[in-house]
């Protein structure tokens, strides 16, 4: 799940990122290969995410200098990873509680690293062009209506609800289930692929209906209104199987590895101080998969010209 968050071969290059640096600073951590002091962290699959890391690795390197390194991996392996030491920080989750209780509250092998800054949101939408033919679609309880429309050759006799990648948080089969919608998942299988679908879509004006988030960059580039589902109560989404209600709004977080959070030093206090805007993250995400940008350069290009925003995440001399 992944912030308003160009071209398929853009997209497809988009991957793992790998920064270091020269010299090193007190970071409790040892690289295994040559010694040197290291902070590593994980890179989610999405762009928005990639963003974050990008910014953070970049400052950790030049204006710490720290060695840093990175990893592409699925939320919940992350969560694992970061509770055993490999990695050292997620920046950014939308919310796993079985692992924040597995290991935050009784393992307390992680701690929570403080807010992002960025507040997410998941929703089922629609092309606004589709929506503005047919208002009434963007009322679950008229989705039965419409499921012919969105009907695909993965999608049998149901309507498809376009998906990104199965390791994202989502609770639409059980909605399906439980809100008796003639709909079928169909998993894309990554943010890139699902990107690439609904951009085929939009240009060939035809109608859909997908599994979304906000913040994210496509937003501004294909205009979406979001399906009203149930409303979201405190303790509705308690039971997964359950559940027949809107996702909530979702203050992101980041969270540390105890052992780092405690010994890290500069790195752990950056890293907590690190916290923007929805704006600031598009801005950097749109670089990377919009301008053709790695994100190391699109990095460098965002602290040169926001250098009062991240000067104050440095640690305090």
């Amino acid at each position: 799940m992944r912030t308003l968050r160009i071209s398929t071969a853009v997209i497809s290059a988009l991957g793992v990122l790998t920064l270091s640096a020269c010299g090193a600073a007190e970071t409790g951590k040892k690289d295994e290969v040559g010694g040197d002091k290291t902070v590593k962290l994980t890179v989610p699959s999405w762009v928005g995410a990639q963003a974050n890391t990008a910014v953070a690795a970049y400052i950790l390197k030049k204006e710490l200098g720290y060695t840093v390194k990175t990893q592409q991996m699925g939320e919940v392996l992350a969560w694992d990873a970061l509770s055993k030491g490999d990695v050292d920080a997620i920046m950014e989750d939308w919310g796993h509680p079985k692992e924040e209780k597995q290991y935050v509250t009784t393992k307390k092998t992680v701690v929570k690293g403080g807010d992002l800054g960025v507040t997410g949101h998941i929703g089922w939408f629609v092309p606004k062009y589709f929506a503005d033919k047919h208002p009434d679609v963007t009322d679950y309880k008229n989705l039965n209506k419409y499921a012919k429309e969105f009907k695909t050759g993965e999608s049998g006799d149901k309507g498809e609800i376009l998906e990104g990648s199965p390791d994202y948080v989502t609770n639409d089969d059980a909605l399906i289930k439980n809100l008796k919608l003639d709909l079928k998942t169909n998993y894309s299988g990554s943010e890139a692929a699902q990107i690439t679908a609904i951009k085929k879509y939009a240009k060939e004006q035809k109608p859909f209906l997908t599994y979304w988030w906000t913040p994210q960059w496509l937003n501004a580039q294909v205009d979406m209104v979001e399906v009203k589902l149930p409303e979201y109560k405190t303790g509705c989404d308690a039971d997964p199987k359950k559940i027949a209600c809107a996702y909530p709004n979702t203050p992101l977080q980041k969270y540390f590895n105890a052992d780092f959070a405690k010994s890290g030093g500069k790195a752990a206090e950056f890293l907590k101080n690190f916290k923007w805007t929805t704006e600031q993250q598009n801005e950097v995400a749109l670089m990377i998969a919009g301008e053709k940008m790695s994100p190391e350069a699109a990095a460098e290009k965002w602290v040169k010209a926001n250098e009062a925003t991240w000067k104050a995440w440095l640690p305090k001399k």
